[in-house]
């Protein structure tokens, strides 16, 4: 692994802050097994974070003064955690896009489609639920709960899933991704917590978390699916070999990682789901002790 790793308990939440510093030079082109398939894949799932998890920053901090939490130090602490954990995944992830264009891959453009996006949503989803007297605080919270569910979902998968762990091949790279994955899971209920402390669990509030994480699939699943697409055809890869390397690994029942997520995604519809219902206790503490975390 070609990594520093400084861990921070500034914070005094019930997880860490942990400091990473990848180095992307020596990442082979085809990371994931010498597959162009995965690894584009995986690279465009990478080309979501920067902005997506500004998103999940900024919409904490927006409410993190809002009167129902303020004085609620655990929280507080929690939230002091999450922001640091997700600042060092946007820098890490940003990191190995930029690396990424020795090999010709512009992941930056991705990243920055991303943006706009979000951007575009945000205000669109806004738009369309203020005569219900929701506010884009509101809507920008509600996205990072739902979101945040996404990522810890998929990342549980990452740390569970033995066939996409087969095709992690690198040291560096399958480093990032499982830290990344630890992490997720650490702080996965802590939008959810602000979210519910501040508006409640009523009827309003399920619907727009339900309706929130509908948009946000779709969303995720049509641009992410654009950015593989565009980086198989820029590369010359675009074929049935790497689209069914694909299909194997991401959607097929047996063996995808996102097809492998859709319990867990589903569990997000209980009017009484909370994050921590899904148990990942152990799992963490085994990669935890794997990673030398």
């Amino acid at each position: 692994m070609n990594a520093k790793v400084t861990i921070s308990n500034r914070a005094g939440a019930t997880f860490p802050v942990r400091r990473m510093n990848f180095n992307f030079d020596d990442v082979p082109e085809y990371w994931a097994n010498n597959s162009a398939g995965i690894t584009h894949f995986l690279t465009a799932l990478s080309a979501l974070f920067p902005d997506g998890e500004k998103l999940f920053i900024d919409s904490v901090r927006a409410v993190r003064y809002h009167p129902a939490i303020k004085d609620n130090e655990a929280l507080q602490k929690e939230i002091s955690a999450f922001i640091g954990q997700e600042a060092m995944h946007t820098q890490e992830h940003v990191n190995f896009n930029f690396s990424a264009q020795k090999y010709g891959h512009d992941v930056g453009k991705f990243e920055r489609e991303t943006g706009v996006v979000i951007q575009a949503a945000r205000k669109a989803f806004a738009k369309l639920v203020k005569p219900f007297g929701m506010t884009q605080e509101m809507v920008d919270l509600t996205a990072t709960t739902a979101l945040e569910h996404f990522t810890a979902t998929i990342a549980s998968q990452l740390l569970t899933n033995k066939h996409i762990q087969e095709l992690m091949t690198d040291p560096t790279m399958s480093y990032m991704w499982y830290w990344h994955a630890v992490e997720e899971n650490e702080h996965k209920a802590v939008a959810f917590d602000v979210y519910e402390s501040i508006f409640g669990k009523g009827v309003k509030a399920y619907a727009l978390r339900s309706s929130a994480l509908v948009m946000a699939m779709t969303l995720i699943f049509l641009v992410q699916s654009s950015f593989v697409i565009r980086l198989l055809k820029e590369d010359g890869k675009l074929n049935l070999k790497e689209l069914g390397t694909i299909y194997k690994y991401a959607y097929s029942p047996s063996k995808g990682i996102i097809a492998g997520m859709t319990k867990e995604m589903l569990a997000y519809f209980k009017p009484n789901f909370h994050p921590n219902d899904l148990d990942t206790v152990s799992l963490l503490e085994t990669w935890k002790a794997k990673l030398g975390l």
